[in-house]
């Protein structure tokens, strides 16, 4: 078992507003909003405002004493709804550790379009596989996995500071992202098959979608000057943390060490 906590890459240009600012929301439609509501047995906040397939595409009719927005605006609000608090800091967590570096790499508003976009696209993927569903789908798990892909794009060799345990070893180690981002997309490929016949769960498809998508808007949305694979800033596959000092080109590199 591993959980990544930390990457190499120093932010440049002070702290990523977009990011906080979709945390900030995130957090606070779940402590404000769905809380609150949480005893209420017919989630109407969530017929409401998550993403219903069947609702979409003209299938099926919202009925009842529920406030009823624009299904197409479902696509945007489904994305700040969560189906718990462990739904919640997960989606969370990950988007603050690729998402500074990547929204720091496009500029605000392009990032805040790439995020919005990916996470549309990956709603959209998962209710082509059923577009009768008439079980709403929420969560931001598309969009950051398109921020995941990007990062990728844009760091492969980049080190993810991970903390593992097994049995009785445990410890801290870099692991490329690439190796990292791998493993999470080999769980979402084996996790498919099942996600395909169940009815609700992890909406598998959305986060591929939303990948897929991330991997081709990041030609295009990052910076012209930025490069895509760029290189890391620590030793991989090491357990302590020993920084890169760039040189000029054709000097020979200092290295800094970190105390863990």
């Amino acid at each position: 078992m591993f959980f990544p906590y930390r990457d190499d890459n120093p932010r440049r240009h002070g702290p990523p507003i977009i990011t906080i600012a979709i945390i900030i929301a995130c957090a606070c439609v779940y402590i404000l909003v769905q809380l609150p509501l949480a005893l209420d047995p017919g989630q109407v906040h969530t017929l409401s405002f998550g993403f219903i397939p069947a609702v979409f595409y003209g299938n099926a009719e919202l009925v009842g004493n529920i406030d009823q927005i624009p299904s197409s605006a479902t696509l945007i609000t489904s994305m700040f709804l969560h189906g718990g608090i462990i739904h919640l800091i997960g989606n969370m967590w990950f988007l603050w550790l690729y998402g500074d570096n990547v929204e720091e790499e496009m500029g605000r508003f392009r990032y805040f379009i790439f995020y919005l976009v990916c996470g549309c696209v990956g709603t959209l993927a998962h209710s082509a596989i059923d577009p009768n569903s008439r079980l709403p789908l929420i969560g931001a798990s598309g969009a950051i996995s398109g921020v995941i892909a990007s990062y990728l794009l844009l760091w492969p060799r980049a080190n993810i500071r991970v903390f593992y345990w097994w049995f009785v070893f445990v410890g801290r180690i870099n692991v490329p992202a690439f190796v990292v981002g791998g493993v999470w997309l080999l769980e979402q490929f084996f996790a498919l098959p099942a996600a395909l016949q169940a009815q609700g769960g992890v909406a598998i498809v959305a986060h591929l979608g939303g990948f897929v998508s991330g991997l081709i808007l990041t030609p295009f949305l990052k910076r012209p000057e930025v490069r895509l694979f760029q290189p890391r800033y620590t030793a991989p596959f090491s357990r302590k943390q020993t920084r890169f000092i760039r040189q000029k080109k054709g000097s020979v590199p200092e290295v800094r060490k970190r105390k863990n």
